[in-house]
């Protein structure tokens, strides 16, 4: 079996991702950081997770994230999934992060995306079967 360890967001400024990610993960914490040098740009890093997954982040990022709406190649989004999808949503758009798209209507899940403080945009998803083939139905 294989699982996703981490995915690793260069951003530009790591305080103001963290708002974003602490609401939608709260019981995530920072597993440590330091500081280095990429390419020859200083930056500083964190890891912010669990004790079996988190998500790794580099500060000065430069630039525009990709164009949601366009077709350059890059990231589109990442999903993670939630037993308690209004939950999140609320602690997400309470730390000040609007909804930025209603996921397919489908009686087997919910999902919604929101768009992090540098434009990733992120996917959460709540399933109310436990039925693969109900589940994966597209």
């Amino acid at each position: 079996m294989i699982t996703l360890e981490h995915i690793n967001l260069v951003v530009s400024d790591i305080e103001k991702s963290l708002a974003f990610y602490r609401a939608a993960f709260p019981h995530w914490h920072v597993r440590g950081g330091d500081k280095g040098e990429w390419s020859g740009k200083p930056r500083n890093w964190l890891h912010f997770g669990d004790d079996y997954q988190y998500i790794a982040f580099a500060d000065n990022g430069v630039g525009d994230n990709r164009d949601l709406t366009g077709h350059q190649v890059g990231l589109a989004h990442f999903a993670y999934v939630t037993s308690d999808l209004k939950g999140t949503i609320a602690r997400i758009t309470q730390a000040g992060f609007p909804i930025h798209k209603d996921g397919t209507p489908d009686k087997y899940r919910e999902n919604i995306y929101f768009l992090d403080a540098d434009g990733y945009e992120v996917e959460f998803v709540q399933y109310h079967t436990d039925v693969p083939e109900l589940r994966n139905r597209y």
